[in-house]
């Protein structure tokens, strides 16, 4: 029995990250909340609740593909289980989207590797430099040791931003005020297995899918790694902002063509109404989620759950 139905939302007395996500995805929740409550009030699944609800799910960013999975096992549901009560049916709906998303929680694996090099791309303004900086926090706080790899070398705002991180978290940081990206990311997987750390988290420059010539040169700075680490990049990160919604797809598809996308991270979910776009992911372009951000704090950036995330959208 999902927790929603309970109404059991934290206690603000003990903040914890659970809490955190409920009220970091309030927007997202409002776009639910009273429309889910009038639809389901009839207690039938007809034609009516399933066209407005396909209006819903379309207006929050879930898209076509994973709007008709949803509403194809809610019908199903309610024709095996003869749904007759508001919250049957809401459960209904929260169990197809909680099958959808968990395809998704596929939590990062960094043993066998040391150092484990993840890779950091996307587009400028997704939130990228500052979650390199939180991943920092993260990993640290799991008891691994962190270099990063200042490999934005276009923008001096973004190596100055991961500088600021580095202090911050008092991690060394690998830099150069000009050069070649692949060069610095490459000087800074040497200098980790020569100190003997565990993780090497490397920033690329900010680009579009469009900029074929920066896809190619992010492109580059993979081979480059796969020189000194043949295996690597271990992980290579997506990062992306919630608030583009249904782009996030075409973000998606292209950076993987260029570099072979093993994970994402999806900022910015405090932000927007679009949260639904997760299962838009997973049905049309299905790569982990690794980890999600529900806020401005170092530590609003955590490994992601199919189940505390709709626990957070039907409360």
């Amino acid at each position: 029995m999902f927790s929603f139905l309970k109404k059991d939302v934290p206690d603000a007395a003990a903040p914890s990250w659970r809490q955190r996500l409920f009220q970091g995805l309030a927007r997202t929740r409002a776009q639910w909340g009273g429309r889910l409550k009038s639809l389901f009030a009839r207690g039938k699944v007809d034609d009516e609740l399933l066209e407005e609800l396909e209006s819903l799910l379309l207006t929050s960013d879930v898209g076509i593909e994973a709007t008709t999975h949803l509403l194809d096992e809610l019908k199903a549901a309610a024709k095996r289980d003869a749904l007759t009560t508001p919250a049957a049916i809401e459960q209904a709906l929260a169990n197809a989207l909680l099958t959808t998303l968990q395809a998704l929680e596929q939590p990062l694996d960094i043993g066998g590797h040391k150092p484990f090099v993840m890779m950091i791309a996307g587009v400028n303004g997704a939130g990228k430099t500052t979650s390199i900086g939180k991943l920092a926090k993260y990993f640290q706080s799991q008891g691994k040791s962190v270099l990063l790899a200042a490999g934005d070398t276009f923008r001096a705002a973004a190596r100055e931003q991961l500088q600021t991180w580095g202090e911050r978290n008092k991690v060394t940081v690998i830099a150069q005020e000009s050069g070649d990206p692949a060069a610095v990311i490459y000087d800074a997987i040497a200098a980790a297995k020569a100190r003997g750390i565990d993780i090497v988290l490397a920033d690329t420059a900010g680009r579009l899918p469009t900029q074929l010539h920066l896809m190619e040169e992010i492109a580059k700075v993979r081979r480059v790694i796969q020189k000194i680490v043949p295996d690597g990049p271990h992980e290579t990160l997506l990062v992306l902002d919630a608030n583009i919604g249904q782009n996030a797809l075409q973000q998606v598809k292209a950076f993987d063509q260029a570099i072979s996308v093993t994970g994402l991270v999806l900022t910015k979910l405090d932000g927007t109404a679009k949260g639904g776009v997760i299962a838009a992911i997973a049905r049309q372009c299905p790569k982990p989620i690794r980890f999600i951000g529900v806020g401005e704090q170092i530590d609003d950036l955590r490994p992601f759950s199919a189940r505390d995330f709709v626990d957070a959208l039907f409360a």
